[in-house]
């Protein structure tokens, strides 16, 4: 199906090396971009950066949740990060009378902060180049284990760099006691929606505060009433004086997931095959989530955090493809592999390197596709997921408990909507079997859709007939005599073979990656002006560059800065994602802005976003913008629709990232939230 990939020879075109501004450089090395970023405007010491010696900026940045990032900004624990990073967790505690998605919360003392269960905050306590250690015979669990034991709520990994090609013990201290102390309304924390999602200009207040609390002795412990506010070893300074375009920025977080090295073979399967699969599946469901949304209050909140989960991946994969295409970054690749290959002629460890890469893609880019189409499509279903987990525990014990049905129950059908699944199983069974070759489809599966006239029909009946919505708990003869259930264990050999793939991206498989190794060693032997920097994967990492506004066509150049007027001219009371506060039209009606007042463009007004050239990418929501002093101005929050393909190439000219202006945060929390003893906090007079 997908065995032939985009392949041709473009012989003169250049690839573009890393510039100045590109990279996600490991903290511990900054000391090899200090005098660049110097350069540029910052002011502060390498020691500042990065420490494990001594407090530095490094213990004033977390990884917040399971995959983005926060700051402390008070010697008292308070914490921002995004709205957006924040919402999952908002959402669990609203309800229909507590609707704090819409309406926000502002706590007004510590007894109103809100425990948020399961939510956790990691600091790293340092990072070490262990492959020298690994090399001489040490084992990677003894390297974790010695430094788990050296300190309570202490985690750690190795994790591979260049592909490999270096290894990298990072250690951690995790605190589980977190709690909300703050929230704008959806209208300004999501403003804009998903319509606005990736776009610039954007208007967007996307910032949440948190507080992470300890024992008496300042160490991690479960949630209870005797816990205290985290005492920070640092916590970031935030500046009230603003931005200017040209100044040093630089981003301090976990950005996730980048693919900078990877060949054309890799892009032509991201453009051509998988974006436009997931684009296409992901709209149907969100078309089905957003049409119940509109009918009913309890059913918008129950679904807007998968909505958001659904609508994030969705948009962003068409921006990528959008970037890719305009900067024709397949034939760039193609044009590089080709200096490579007259390069490698001579040399023959490396000179049947490309061809084995290439060999590998097309061996196993129709798994790979199988594996993404199953997770789109009937994996998309959560009843689906719900009978699966049931089953895998039914068919291994002798009994599921009521507490074990419950549990899984809780996990999987969060605020689940009967109708709004049945609607989406009747598409995706559908969309799955039309896309996936007749030869790989369950024969159970195909049966059924004969016996029943359609995919359609066998998902009407599924529903009809299952258990699992109506009755719990349920006996293990029931669970797995249930249609749904049965519907499950037809796809388990796909399940089973999909495991081979599941990892983080195509090139990640390891009968592709092993050849990345050598290849990585090959380009830094070769290209020497090449600045090279590891692959983001979640763990901590420095980006700089400078406030930019872009050209985003001819004619069309996007200025770095919006304000509150942006706000108001969207502003619309008919739609849920841009109808503002009451109390955000009075304040400017009035023109009442206070100390928080700009002059721009000859105009009294609030300033609310910005952008700059720092490469950043999914991991890096909530990430603090700082500028030369190491000051607080901003919290990252999003990229240009264009720069998201910055995950596979950077381009300097049209690359931004979106960051909300601390200065409008400071503002919503004064004006609107009525919460000006957390700026007596964080030391702004």
């Amino acid at each position: 199906m997908i065995k032939k990939l985009f392949l041709c020879a473009i012989a003169c075109i250049t690839f573009t090396t890393a510039t100045a501004d590109e990279g996600m450089w490991l903290p511990s090395l900054i000391k090899e971009r200090i005098k660049d970023m110097r350069k540029k405007g910052f002011k502060l010491n390498v020691d500042d950066i990065y420490s494990d010696k001594k407090a530095s900026l490094k213990d004033a940045v977390v990884q917040f949740g399971g995959g983005c990032t926060g700051e402390f900004v008070s010697p008292e624990g308070l914490l921002l990060t995004n709205h957006h990073c924040g919402y999952s967790s908002i959402q669990k505690l609203s309800s229909v009378e507590h609707d704090y998605l819409t309406f926000g919360y502002w706590a007004k003392s510590r007894k109103e902060e809100l425990p948020v269960p399961g939510l956790t905050v990691s600091l790293l306590v340092k990072m070490e180049d262990v492959t020298a250690r690994l090399a001489a015979g040490e084992k990677k669990e003894d390297i974790i284990d010695e430094a788990i034991k050296q300190g309570k709520g202490y985690r750690a990994s190795i994790e591979p760099m260049y592909y490999g090609n270096q290894q990298y013990l990072f250690v951690y201290c995790t605190y589980r006691d977190v709690r909300l102390v703050g929230a704008p309304p959806s209208s300004i924390g999501k403003f804009g929606g998903d319509t606005d999602n990736w776009i610039w200009p954007r208007h967007t207040g996307d910032f949440s505060v948190f507080r992470v609390y300890a024992d008496a002795n300042n160490e991690p412990a479960e949630y209870s009433e005797e816990n205290v506010p985290y005492r920070p070893k640092r916590h970031f300074k935030v500046s009230t004086k603003g931005i200017e375009e040209g100044d040093f920025t630089m981003i301090y977080g976990f950005p996730g997931n980048t693919q900078e090295y990877i060949t054309s073979s890799a892009v032509a399967y991201t453009q051509f095959h998988s974006n436009p699969m997931k684009i296409e599946l992901r709209t149907k469901r969100l078309d089905i989530i957003s049409e119940a949304q509109a009918k009913d209050a309890a059913t918008r909140i129950a679904y807007a955090a998968k909505h958001a989960n659904i609508a994030n991946g969705w948009k962003k994969w068409q921006g990528e493809s959008l970037g890719l295409e305009k900067l024709g970054t397949i034939g760039n690749k193609i044009g590089y592999e080709t200096q490579f290959i007259r390069w490698v002629k001579d040399k023959p460890e490396y000179a049947s390197l490309l061809d084995s890469m290439n060999v590998a893609y097309s061996n196993n880019t129709e798994g790979y596709f199988i594996r993404e189409l199953f997770n789109e499509s009937i994996g998309g279903i959560e009843i689906f997921n719900f009978a699966l987990q049931l089953y895998n525990k039914a068919k291994t014990e002798d009994k599921v408990t009521a507490d074990e049905q419950a549990e899984i129950r809780r996990k999987s059908l969060r605020g689940y909507r009967a109708g709004i699944d049945h609607s989406i199983a009747r598409c995706m069974i559908d969309e799955f079997v039309k896309r996936m070759p007749k030869e790989k489809i369950p024969q159970e599966l195909l049966i059924a859709i004969e016996e029943h006239g359609s995919a359609e029909a066998l998902a009407d009946n599924l529903f009809a007939t299952t258990k699992l919505i109506k009755k719990y708990p349920l006996t293990k003869e029931e669970i797995m005599n249930d249609s749904f259930v049965k519907f499950a264990e037809w796809f388990i050999p796909i399940i089973e073979q999909n495991r081979q793939y599941a990892y983080r991206n195509l090139s990640n498989v390891p009968a592709i990656e092993k050849w990345y190794q050598p290849y990585m060693q090959a380009l830094r032997e070769w290209d020497k002006e090449r600045a090279f920097y590891p692959d983001a994967n979640f763990t901590l990492r420095v980006a700089y560059g400078k406030i930019a506004g872009y050209e985003n066509a001819d004619g069309e150049y996007h200025t770095f800065l919006t304000t509150l007027d942006g706000i108001m001219a969207k502003d619309n009371p008919k739609i849920y994602d841009y109808n503002i506060p009451q109390v955000l039209r009075n304040i400017y009606d009035k023109k009442d802005y206070g100390r928080w007042a700009i002059e721009n463009n000859g105009k009294k007004t609030i300033p609310v976003c910005f952008l700059a050239n720092n490469h950043t990418s999914g991991g890096n929501s909530g990430s603090p913008v700082i500028n030369g002093k190491g000051e607080l101005v901003g919290i990252n929050f999003d990229r240009t629709w264009r720069s998201t393909m910055s995950d596979i190439e950077f381009d300097p000219t049209i690359c931004r990232n979106i960051s909300v202006d601390i200065r409008f945060v400071l503002f919503v929390m004064d004006r609107l939230g009525g919460a000006s003893y957390l700026l007596e906090e964080m030391g702004i007079k």
